[in-house]
This record gives structure tokens, C-alpha cells and sequence, in this order.
């Protein structure tokens, strides 16, 4: 229970560097594709966080894999600067 409550904080703490860099990103011009790409960002990233969340009310054992295997799914897809790489290219 001790780690469900450490991973709940970091991904929340995650979460708000998320929102922070989006908002940042957005007072910034960026193309079409850029703007995507960091609405993108802000779902993963917030994604992760709800989704580890959701799974501590599971309702089965089934549930709350599908719910940290979303989680991991969407933090591989923000992970290794995959968006960061996009958008700072857009620069």
C-alpha cells in the first residue's frame, strides 16, 4: 500500500509538470501539427496519473492490471521526450 501511495503522489506530481509545460508550450505560436502534439502531451501525461487512481477502486484483480497496463501504455507513449522531440523541432 506504502508504493500505491508513493506512485499516486509522483504521477500527480507528474501530472501538474504536465499541465505547467502545456500551458508553457501554448503561450508560445506553434503550427497545427505543434498544437496536436502538446494536447497529446496533456492527455498522456495526465492519463497516467487518472489511470493508477482508477485502479486502487478495481474490481478485480483483471481491472486493476488494464488499469496500470493503460497507465504504463501512456507512459511509454510520453516517455524518452517522444512529444518533446516533436514539438521543440517545430521551433
Amino acid at each position: 500500500m506504502n508504493n500505491n501511495i508513493r506512485i499516486q503522489e509522483r504521477t500527480e506530481l507528474f501530472a501538474i509538470r504536465v499541465v505547467k509545460a502545456y500551458v508553457e508550450l501554448n503561450r508560445k505560436h506553434f503550427d497545427d501539427a505543434s498544437k496536436v502534439l502538446s494536447k497529446q502531451l496533456l492527455r498522456a501525461g495526465t492519463s497516467i496519473g487518472a489511470n493508477c487512481a482508477e485502479a486502487e477502486f478495481a474490481q478485480s484483480n483483471k481491472d486493476f492490471i488494464s488499469k496500470y497496463s493503460i497507465a504504463l501504455k501512456e507512459a511509454s507513449e510520453w516517455g524518452a521526450s517522444h512529444f518533446g522531440r516533436y514539438i521543440k523541432r517545430g521551433d
